[in-house]
């Protein structure tokens, strides 16, 4: 019996950007312009609220513990991510993971292909969350790939994804390796 692939959500499949990029246009596609009396790009940043940092060393620390928790509840519940400081992960871990998620995004179109979104998921390359033909892009390619718990990874994509990713040692199981043990066996 195969197992039920779980899914996070739906888009319609998009164009990959770079390729559009890569054309000699003079134009903008429609889909990507945003006109003056849409929500404005803001330049100034200074007055916006700063997205949520959490201190891994305190959430293990008995003394700063329940407030660095309230903090990471309202960060989750509120905005849905945040940032992450004194986690452990080596500087040259994280070079790696992006030194390999620019290798990804460097992929020949034809490989980039394998790994696309299926219709009405949002997992793969492409936008998340696309509903409409007319719905305004952004101008810029994701990929998004589920990696643990293991059992909802998806099959057609997680064994296409290349090195450093793939396998039980890559530096991204690593680092989740990381953090699901310091969550588990706190100190």
């Amino acid at each position: 019996m195969e197992p039920e692939i779980t899914t996070l959500g739906s888009s319609i499949p998009v164009p990959c950007v770079q390729e559009l990029a890569k054309e000699k246009t003079s134009t903008v596609p429609p889909r990507y312009v945003r006109f003056p009396n849409e929500p404005p790009i803001i330049s100034d940043t200074t007055s916006l609220p700063q997205v949520p940092v959490i201190d891994m060393q305190r959430l293990f620390s008995a003394e700063f513990m329940d407030t660095e928790l309230e903090k990471l509840h309202y960060a989750s519940k509120e905005w849905g991510f945040f940032q992450l400081i004194n986690h452990g992960v080596s500087i040259s871990l994280v070079e790696k993971v992006k030194v390999g998620i620019q290798e990804l995004f460097n992929l020949p179109m034809e490989e980039k292909k394998k790994l696309w979104q299926l219709p009405g998921d949002i997992e793969g390359f492409g936008q998340t969350f696309v509903m409409s033909e007319e719905q305004k892009l952004d101008w810029g390619d994701m990929f998004k790939m589920v990696t643990h718990p293991i059992h909802l990874r998806k099959p057609h994509l997680f064994p296409k994804i290349a090195l450093p990713f793939k396998g039980q040692n890559g530096p991204l199981a690593l680092i989740l390796e990381i953090f699901s043990n310091r969550a588990l066996f706190r100190k």
